[in-house]
């Protein structure tokens, strides 16, 4: 996909939404001293972050992604009966995962904003690159086998890949 220009009056305002896990959660900009953002089934903003919109929401979503997705890589790992060295969570602009010569798995923060079933396709994508380096049909059946929702999950980052990209 193309990289889309950012939707017109999409800004850090109340009323505004944001991704996380799939789906869309309204922004509330608080008057809160603290320099941290709150979810409780919406984004709580300290009005000091209000004015950025890049990079505003980074750092939280940061953290959610190594909350959320490396104990999920664990999981798959032994699903899969594989070992790897060390699962990491990066920025990379265009690239969902990557599994590098020497075991490693890293995955793009920006995918705690997909759906589950999204960010499960593309763990097991990786790390079945441990068995078969290659995407040949062998690789294809590992991941399609762990991955009943393969497909849709492709679909889905075809179609929407582009909203992870957004700043907000």
């Amino acid at each position: 996909y193309q990289e889309l220009p950012h939707p017109p009056g999409k800004e850090l305002v109340n009323g505004e939404s944001a991704f996380y896990l799939g789906r869309q959660y309204r922004i509330e900009i608080v008057e809160d001293d603290s320099s941290g953002i709150k979810f409780n089934r919406r984004f709580m903003i300290p009005s000091s972050h209000a004015g950025r919109r890049k990079g505003a929401m980074r750092d939280w979503y940061i953290n959610r992604a190594n909350e959320k997705i490396l104990p999920r890589v664990e999981y798959h790992a032994r699903n899969l009966g594989v070992q790897f060295k060390q699962a990491k969570i990066m920025d990379s602009r265009y690239r969902w995962g990557s599994c590098t010569l020497q075991d490693n798995v890293n995955f793009n923060w920006r995918l705690i904003k997909a759906p589950m079933f999204v960010i499960d396709y593309i763990i097991v994508h990786e790390l079945a690159h441990l068995i078969e380096a290659n995407h040949t049909p062998r690789f294809w059946n590992i991941v399609r086998t762990q991955v009943p929702k393969m497909e849709k999950a492709r679909f889905w980052l075809k179609e929407n890949g582009q909203i992870l990209e957004e700043d907000v």
